[in-house]
């Protein structure tokens, strides 16, 4: 098997772990670093151990003339990422996308429009469906072993410095320069919960959702939102909620729950740990692989194995972030319902750990909730 050249775009912050995963890769002598696309050079300290010495430039487009490289990774801020993957797409170069793959749904349109027309592959960077949990809790499911799914819930409790929010000049920002940006909790950190859900809810496509209601909340002096939820109704008729916070007392692994009517299926996407509670039996516990996702889109280009996450199949994620794009902008919560922790220089939000599994559990909003900070529900809500 030939070695794969690569470009990195985007080779600080998450790209880190990106070339992490890059050199474990080379170790196995699939792939090779060709090229590094940053506006200020990596030093040699900054490049993993093992990567030789890659080709860089601020210059992506001829960077990739340069190294003639096969696949390029995309790592860079949100609103770079359609002309990227098109700059890449222009030159036959497949792709993998980190996620969200863009900031509007006319931008991801645009996106997975153009790399079809290409003929290029294009991956998108949601992990967790890179996970052998899902296609289990898909046949657990079919199998009847909680009966008819009611319903999915997502929940994730986190926590944010107020560095985190100066990171990079986009951070926390809903637009900038007049670009969208749309870097919230649901649509970045916590994207995850949102994809997984859907995906669990066997609505994974653009045409899956129906009707979308969000509330937009935060705690942060930022303007994108840090205490969230949606919730998704699908084609079928399944409602989708998924409750977040970056402002948790006590942060946990996030988690998808899908409910039936005689049981409930837990899953732990960063863990890829299943948890099965059913009428009649002890809870089970099974732990999964999982299939990484550059790997996956090496093999599908030297070998034509099927791609994990195509665009596609992210279009009811895109919808979300459509939805929140186009939702008032967050409400700030009022300042007797956060404190800082100084210790740890982030705003904490009392009970909003219990909240969020509340909404996973019982597919309501914060508002139906009873939370005090948050509004009598007047649904933002688009129909799709």
């Amino acid at each position: 098997m030939s070695t794969v050249d690569i470009v990195l775009a985007g080779a600080r912050g998450h790209g880190r772990w990106h070339l992490e995963n890059i050199r474990r890769l080379q170790d196995k002598g699939i792939v090779r670093l060709a090229g590094i696309c940053e506006l200020t050079p990596l030093t040699g300290d900054e490049i993993t151990e093992g990567l030789g010495t890659p080709e860089q430039s601020a210059d992506f487009g001829a960077l990739l003339d340069a190294t003639g490289a096969r696949i390029a990774v995309i790592c860079t801020p949100i609103p770079t990422h359609t002309d990227l993957a098109l700059a890449a797409a222009s030159r036959g170069v497949h792709l993998l996308l980190e996620k969200p793959p863009a900031p509007s749904y006319a931008e991801f349109r645009r996106m997975a429009d153009g790399v079809a027309a290409a003929g290029v592959a294009c991956q998108i960077g949601f992990q967790s469906l890179g996970s052998h949990a899902v296609p289990a809790i898909r046949e657990l499911v079919e199998e009847g072993a909680i009966g008819e799914v009611t319903g999915i819930g997502g929940a994730g409790a986190w926590a944010r410095a107020e560095a985190y929010y100066r990171r990079a000049p986009w951070a926390g920002k809903r637009r900038m320069n007049g670009v969208d940006v749309i870097d919230g909790a649901l649509t970045n950190p916590l994207a995850h919960a949102v994809a997984t859900a859907l995906a669990l809810g066997d609505a994974s496509r653009a045409e899956d959702v129906t009707r979308i209601e969000t509330e937009l909340l935060r705690a942060n002096d930022i303007e994108s939102d840090d205490t969230s939820c949606v919730r998704v109704t699908t084609a079928k008729g399944l409602q989708v909620t998924v409750a977040v916070t970056l402002c948790a007392e006590d942060p946990d692994e996030p988690y998808v729950v899908v409910h039936g009517d005689r049981g409930r299926i837990t899953y732990w996407y960063k863990q890829d740990r299943v948890l099965l509670q059913r009428a009649g039996h002890g809870p089970e516990e099974y732990e999964y692989g999982r299939t990484d996702l550059l790997e996956n889109l090496v093999d599908h280009v030297t070998d034509g194995d099927d791609l994990l996450v195509v665009p596609d199949a992210t279009g009811a994620f895109m919808k979300v972030v459509e939805a929140i794009r186009l939702a008032p902008d967050p409400a700030p919560l009022p300042a007797t319902a956060w404190h800082l922790l100084p210790d740890e220089d982030r705003r904490v939000v009392p009970g909003i750990d219990g909240l969020v599994a509340a909404a996973a559990d019982s597919l309501a909003l914060y508002s139906e909730l009873g939370a005090d900070w948050a509004r009598p529900h007047v649904a933002n809500e688009v129909s799709t």
